[in-house]
């Protein structure tokens, strides 16, 4: 008997939360939740937000004991291939985590090795996106992942850092000069909000 939560093919996780709703106030709330600033978990939200695009969902990782170890955020909006709806889910987490390897549909804990094979594959051509997360240049590599999905990692603010789109094409969004904000360093009061994200709350 022990009261840590456990994953058949991981061993010891922390539990994952998700807020049944979304808005300015269970934002706050959230990030209240995070630890102190020098060991503070990121939780990443492109801003500005493009064209049509949305808040739709937050959640984090971790318990009273261990306090939270990763955080998620979804958004959606139009696909800015096909035009119909998209989402997007941005992970931050601290090494040994597992939460963004979940919603990437990987296996493992942590992505390095998929990193390296993103690496190898890409050659010359370099990293498959790149965005700016806190200021900085941030290279994503894509790795692989199920075929109704499209899956980045990279590291930031000493974190993985992963985005995950659905449908696949969604992930030409990041292609759009994407800026990363971390909402622990403010909510801007534009921040606009909509119904849940069925892939943040696993019903897709």
């Amino acid at each position: 008997m022990h009261s840590d939560w456990r994953c058949d093919n991981c061993g010891e996780v922390p539990p994952f939360h998700v807020a049944e709703h979304i808005g300015a106030e269970i934002l706050e709330s959230v990030l209240r939740r995070t630890a102190p600033p020098a060991e503070r978990v990121p939780l990443w939200c492109p801003w500005p937000l493009a064209a049509g695009w949305m808040v739709t969902g937050v959640g984090w990782a971790g318990d009273d004991r261990s306090g939270v170890r990763a955080t998620a955020l979804a958004c959606s909006g139009p696909d800015p291939l096909g035009g119909g709806p998209a989402e997007l889910v941005l992970i931050a987490e601290q090494p040994g985590v597992g939460l963004g390897t979940r919603f990437a549909g990987i296996p493992g804990i942590d992505p390095g090795h998929l990193i390296s094979e993103a690496l190898a594959d890409s050659g010359p051509q370099g990293p498959h996106a790149k965005v700016k997360a806190g200021g900085h240049p941030t290279p994503l590599w894509c790795v692989k992942s199920p075929e109704d999905r499209s899956a980045y990692v990279s590291e930031a603010k000493g974190m993985w850092l992963y985005a995950v789109a659905w449908p696949a094409s969604a992930g030409y969004f990041l292609a759009e000069h994407v800026v990363l904000h971390d909402l622990s360093d403010g909510v801007p009061p534009e921040l606009v909000y909509g119904a849940p994200s069925p892939y943040l709350h696993g019903k897709a």
